[in-house]
């Protein structure tokens, strides 16, 4: 049965409307493939028809569908082999941090296939053509092909965060600088240093978004450009209750209207796997006595700063987790600081491999959450109501960071600010004052439980997906001139 706010309000007497059938189409990154594995989840219960487009290996080591494996088509498209991609490599968890120009070119590749797929989908006999293609922010072919079939596509993005902070700094917010195709390219445009609030080291290090990469000869930046004048709107992974500051000055700047997806939580149930080693380690220790430590598994950091961070957990003197993702080019024995495990053992646990982080989070024993501070993490750890040491890296989680920061969740460890570097005793501070220090951890758990609230109430993330259906639905039958209300706050 339709779910969707349109379905829901009509008269019994009415016919349902026809489930939509709706194409989604992730970056190959688990980031994203996650997530809006879990769009497609959410649809699907709803009884839309999804197509779920990735390539071979991606889609393999996608969790089981829970309740919608019918309704979900998992669509692989071959990855184009190019010189210097690693053999099976078709993420970016699959290459090195500092060697992705080859994946971007494989990525561009993906454009023939795609439209092959989408013209055979039109095509159909059987009424299966796409009413809406969902685009994540780098897929500019992905709509430039739904447009030659008179298919409507939304942009996917993640956080308006990250959006705001691209456009700071030229004309105080209100509108996009003469000579940017787009928000995206709104730095390039005006040639501004880093913004009020953002560090340097943050600023430079987001350089690589404006590099041309593969052989394409575009920039990420340029990619997300494109995709957005093609669409007609933009779907995010947030919503004003999340960010409503970023969120509304997003929903200015993009020129396209934005529309909130909620924030996807997970399940609470966990990973489902109570049977881990560091899940068995957790059920040894005392209530909410173990910060969790996981950077993810994008970019991993350099090993003088690992040793530094692993220093500073000594430091500290607190119980820890840690699921650290090894630096490449590193020998095994090197990863870690001579003699730390030996010294840390009786307190900390250091996994390499896969750790379930949803059932650690979940489990009692934490009390603390060190984060990159990409969206999922984000999510996933509010959804407990942990309080966060901060320790973003790359793309927009400096952004979330700051959003946090804001709302008194936690703090970031201090950092250079020309480079970035932090030393043990940033880490030792940062833990101590979240984990440890009761003043100052009585304020952040009492800012985690009030983000909790939002992230934990499933009403509202529901409405908001009942509310996109219902926004897709009227696209198509009323015309965009009639749909979409620019979000404001």
């Amino acid at each position: 049965m339709d779910m969707d706010a349109a379905s829901s309000s009509a008269p019994s007497s009415s016919p349902s409307p026809r489930p939509l059938r709706v194409v989604i189409c992730p970056w190959l990154a688990f980031g994203h493939l996650l997530p809006y594995l879990e769009l497609a989840e959410r649809l699907a219960s709803r009884g839309h028809r999804v197509s779920y487009v990735s390539t071979p290996r991606n889609l393999a080591r996608l969790p089981p569908r829970r309740h919608t494996a019918g309704a979900i088509d998992l669509v692989p498209l071959p990855l184009p082999r190019v010189e210097g991609l690693p053999d099976g490599a078709e993420s970016t968890n699959d290459v090195p941090g500092g060697a992705v120009d080859p994946l971007w070119e494989a990525f561009d590749g993906l454009a023939a296939p795609f439209a092959e797929y989408l013209a055979a989908a039109c095509a159909s006999k059987n009424d299966k053509k796409p009413d809406w293609v969902l685009a994540d922010v780098f897929h500019y072919w992905a709509p430039a092909a739904a447009l030659e079939h008179g298919v409507p596509c939304a942009m996917l993005m993640s956080s308006a965060a990250m959006v705001a902070s691209l456009a700071c700094g030229a004309r105080e917010h209100a509108e996009l600088a003469a000579g940017a195709a787009s928000v995206f390219e709104q730095p390039l445009a005006v040639g501004f240093g880093p913004p009020a609030g953002m560090p340097r080291y943050e600023w430079e290090g987001n350089a690589p978004l404006f590099a041309a990469r593969g052989a394409s000869g575009m920039s990420a930046t340029r990619r997300a450009s494109l995709t957005l004048q093609r669409c007609a709107i933009v779907a995010i992974r947030s919503c004003p209750e999340w960010e409503a500051e970023a969120f509304s000055l997003a929903a200015r700047l993009l020129g396209k209207p934005l529309v909130p997806l909620g924030l996807m939580p997970p399940s609470p149930d966990g990973d489902g796997d109570d049977d881990d080693a560091a899940v068995r380690w957790l059920d040894a220790q005392p209530a909410k006595s173990v910060v969790y430590v996981a950077l993810g598994s994008e970019v991993p950091l350099p090993v003088e700063l690992v040793h530094e961070l692993a220093h500073g957990l000594e430091l500290a003197g607190t119980r820890f987790l840690w699921a650290l993702r090894k630096p490449g080019g590193v020998a095994d024995a090197d990863v870690l600081p001579a003699g730390f495990q030996e010294r840390t053992g009786r307190h900390g646990l250091v996994t390499m491999g896969w750790a379930p982080q949803i059932t650690i989070l979940a489990h009692g024993a934490v009390g603390g959450f060190l984060t990159h501070c990409g969206r999922s993490s984000l999510v996933e750890g509010l959804l407990y109501g942990h309080p966060l040491i901060m320790l973003p890296i790359f793309g927009d989680q400096g952004p979330n960071a700051r959003v946090m920061v804001g709302k008194k969740v936690g703090l970031q460890v201090a950092r250079n600010e020309d480079d970035g570097s932090f030393d043990r005793h940033g880490i030792a501070s940062a833990v101590r004052a979240v984990m440890v220090d009761e003043d100052s951890r009585r304020v952040f758990v009492a800012g985690a439980t009030k983000m909790q609230e939002i992230v934990a109430d499933k009403e509202l993330h529901e409405r908001y997906i009942d509310e996109f259906v219902h926004q897709l639905r009227s696209f198509i039958t009323d015309g965009p001139a009639a749909t979409y209300p620019r979000a404001e706050t």
